[in-house]
């Protein structure tokens, strides 16, 4: 009977060696920060493993879960990726390449007639249409102080910056009267290309060209009449018919097409950039074919002046919105909404209400210049990336701390 009794509790009760584990167990689930299974040392029954399985998979930190594996594409598209990489941030050098050839051989352009010029307006318009979705414009039309400091800069910084740097550099009167019609005019389409190239805001973009091309028909007669007294007549019938042809409606189908089959427009948002290039490049070209003359007389003395307008009016535009507390997406794009205007709108008015021919000078040498600083903003911004927000530095200090 004290035997049987002895053997009870000898099967009963864990050995030392057994406790000793026991102990070591805990420990270093303590040291782990996981609760040890309860269970653990329970003799006889399989629950101290089945309970240790279970309380590792609940309180195993997330951090330690496998990162899901980033989809590969074909080794084609990889290359191409790299390529289509490649000729986007050489955007300058394509543009500066275009207005040589335009200057050397104006007949190269021939081709783009009025209604090609359109078209391939249509279609850098459409490639950043598909980008976006209807949200997009929505979110942009609940802030309205950006659209309006944009104004602010097109209609009263450019041209007050234009008259400033003719006089500084000692110009005729008839060029300081053509630097600020450049400074008094709308945005350029091409804008929305270089926002999307550097990482900014695309919806507030075309809200802000959209914005500036309808200011147009009061705000350009109003500046040239109140500086250069001038009257300057402009057709306001036919500025509305063609924002609604060349940048409104092309984008209406790029967002609609991009709500109807999304999956389709992801699958082509990696050409769109070299698209938007190559019309953009063609753009420039045949503006400047078609007053290469007046570009070529410009000496030095002109050259100057024209570049520092568009280049210090970016810097103005982005500054005065980091100055203001917007975040960088939105004064990356004030800054190229600023600097880039429709020159070749600009060379059209002076031609047409202004008896001086040197008044249409400066627009023929800004159709170059605007297009170069605004690509090169485009490619920098592009290149240096956008910086991290507040909230995801706290994010990731926290989670360091974890």
């Amino acid at each position: 009977m004290a035997t049987s009794l002895l053997c009870s509790q000898m099967l009963a009760a864990p050995s030392r060696p057994r406790l000793h584990r026991i102990a070591s167990s805990r420990l270093a689930y303590a040291r782990r920060g996981i609760l040890a299974p309860t269970g653990e040392g329970t003799a006889g029954t399989g629950t101290g493993g089945s309970q240790r399985r279970l309380m590792s998979k609940a309180n195993a930190s997330p951090a330690a879960a496998p990162a899901p594996a980033a989809p590969e594409h074909p080794a084609w598209f990889e290359t191409y990726l790299r390529a289509s990489s490649t000729v986007t941030n050489l955007f300058p050098l394509w543009t500066v390449l275009s207005a040589a050839l335009a200057l050397a051989r104006p007949e190269a352009f021939a081709i783009m007639s009025t209604d090609k010029f359109t078209a391939a307006l249509a279609v850098l318009m459409f490639s950043m249409g598909i980008t976006m979705t209807v949200d997009d414009f929505r979110r942009v039309l609940g802030q309205p102080r950006p659209v309006a400091i944009n104004f602010l800069c097109c209609y009263v910084v450019m041209p007050a910056l234009g008259l400033l740097l003719g006089k500084m550099a000692g110009l005729d009167a008839g060029l300081v009267a053509g630097l600020v019609l450049v400074g008094s005019i709308n945005g350029g389409q091409a804008s929305n290309l270089c926002t999307y190239i550097a990482k900014g805001d695309v919806a507030m973009s075309v809200v802000m060209t959209t914005s500036t091309t309808i200011g147009c028909v009061f705000m350009t007669p109003l500046i040239a009449k109140a500086v250069l007294g001038a009257i300057v007549a402009v057709d306001a019938v036919g500025i509305a018919k063609s924002t609604v042809e060349v940048v409104l409606l092309p984008i209406a189908l790029g967002v609609m097409l991009n709500a109807t089959v999304p999956k389709l427009c992801r699958a082509v948002e990696p050409i769109c950039p070299v698209i938007g290039v190559l019309a953009t490049v063609l753009l420039v070209g045949a503006s400047v074919a078609q007053c290469a003359g007046p570009i070529l007389d410009a000496g030095l003395s002109l050259q100057l002046p024209v570049a520092a307008l568009h280049l210090l009016g970016g810097l103005l535009g982005y500054h005065l919105c980091k100055a203001l507390k917007f975040d960088e997406t939105i004064a990356r794009t004030t800054a190229i909404e600023t600097a880039m205007k429709s020159s070749a709108f600009g060379f059209l008015l002076a031609s047409s209400h202004f008896s001086d021919y040197i008044v249409r000078v400066p627009s023929a040498v800004s159709v170059v210049w605007m297009a170069v600083m605004g690509s090169s903003m485009a490619v920098f911004w592009r290149m240096v990336g956008l910086p991290p927000k507040p909230d995801s530095k706290a994010a990731e200090k926290r989670s360091l701390a974890d």
